[in-house]
């Protein structure tokens, strides 16, 4: 794997889901609460904030902390979820992981956050895109082809009915709308795969 920095891609990834607010808060306004976009921003802005703190740990404790930084600011549903997907993977990956060490941890976070969402894939939920990419990562694709597949598979839970969160409530009016954590997923994933790729 190519050598990883930590505050470049926390930039980045603050800078992504900044430059995308709006479109998640109105994809959270079809189906869930309307602050989906807000709360991601706020959540990775303080995270931006803490940058340098975070690129001074090790991977694993610098993900633990990222994770229970975004419990603390993200707030709604949608806090405990990702800050569980980051605390599982600093949980689980080495200090200079492989990519079989990455997609083993990867594996294991999104145990973790179908555990603590009671959801599984196919629920209209952020799972419909962290497991298609843990899939790729299995069957060693590059980085610009899992970053498709994320996208595809935010764009796969449109036609879904939502069975897990806020947009359940909604029943069959949940169907045609892409979920806005899915796409929230598919957006972190493009940019560390893009911030990642630069750096190979």
């Amino acid at each position: 794997m190519a050598a990883l920095n930590l505050a470049e891609l926390i930039a980045a990834a603050a800078d992504t889901i900044g430059a995308h607010a709006e479109e998640l808060t109105a994809l959270d306004q079809a189906i869930g609460d309307g602050d989906h976009g807000l709360n991601m921003k706020r959540g990775f802005e303080a995270v931006r904030a803490d940058a340098e703190a975070f690129a001074a740990k090790s991977l694993p404790e610098a993900l633990k902390a990222i994770g229970t930084k975004l419990v603390m600011t993200i707030g709604g549903a949608s806090g405990p979820l990702f800050g569980t997907l980051f605390m599982a993977l600093g949980k689980e990956i080495s200090t200079e992981p492989d990519r079989a060490d990455l997609t083993a941890a990867f594996g294991k976070a999104i145990e973790a956050v179908a555990a603590r969402g009671k959801s599984q894939v196919g629920q209209k939920t952020m799972l419909d895109v962290l497991q298609p990419v843990h899939d790729a990562l299995l069957r060693g694709k590059t980085a610009p082809e899992i970053a498709n597949i994320a996208d595809a598979a935010a764009d796969a839970t449109m036609p879904m009915k939502a069975l897990r969160g806020r947009a359940s409530f909604l029943g069959d009016r949940s169907i045609g709308h892409m979920d806005p954590g899915a796409r929230s997923t598919a957006l972190l994933v493009r940019t560390v795969a893009q911030t990642i790729g630069k750096s190979a």
